[in-house]
């Protein structure tokens, strides 16, 4: 039983259209979705700040992209454009972390699967350990 003093609250969940309108990457990352149709009213920040900023940055703008198409893919499998958008994100991205890795080392240890040794992944710096200007 609710104390008399707890408000009611009433539940809104918006409807994804096929071929809603999406945010760019880096405006998707900002806002916390790709879709401004489910970016409700509360949640409107007056002036987003642009997280995006660096290599690895942009590298997460791209993933979250592509978690967000996915998301959105599993109740719209019929939605062909996003699929191919998908697609092309995932290209992207792939470029970006193989662009990323080859600058500044593996992310993952399953990035070491191509080493000849597992010594690559703990001798190359962290990626929080990065600092611009210094050479691996």
């Amino acid at each position: 039983m609710l104390p008399e003093c707890a408000p009611l609250a009433v539940p809104f969940v918006p409807f994804q259209q096929t071929g809603s309108k999406r945010y760019s990457q880096q405006d998707a990352l900002n806002n916390g979705t790709l879709f401004p149709g489910l970016n409700l009213p509360f949640h409107l920040k007056a002036e987003a700040r642009n997280v995006v900023n660096g290599p690895l940055a942009e590298l997460q703008a791209l993933e979250f992209v592509l978690l967000e198409l996915g998301l959105y893919l599993d109740t719209h499998q019929g939605d062909a454009e996003a699929f191919e958008l998908y697609k092309q994100y995932a290209a992207l991205e792939r470029e970006a972390r193989s662009k990323y890795e080859a600058a500044h080392g593996p992310l993952f240890q399953t990035a070491t699967a191509n080493s000849k040794t597992w010594g690559a992944w703990l001798a190359d710096p962290w990626p929080w350990n990065y600092r611009e200007g210094v050479e691996r």
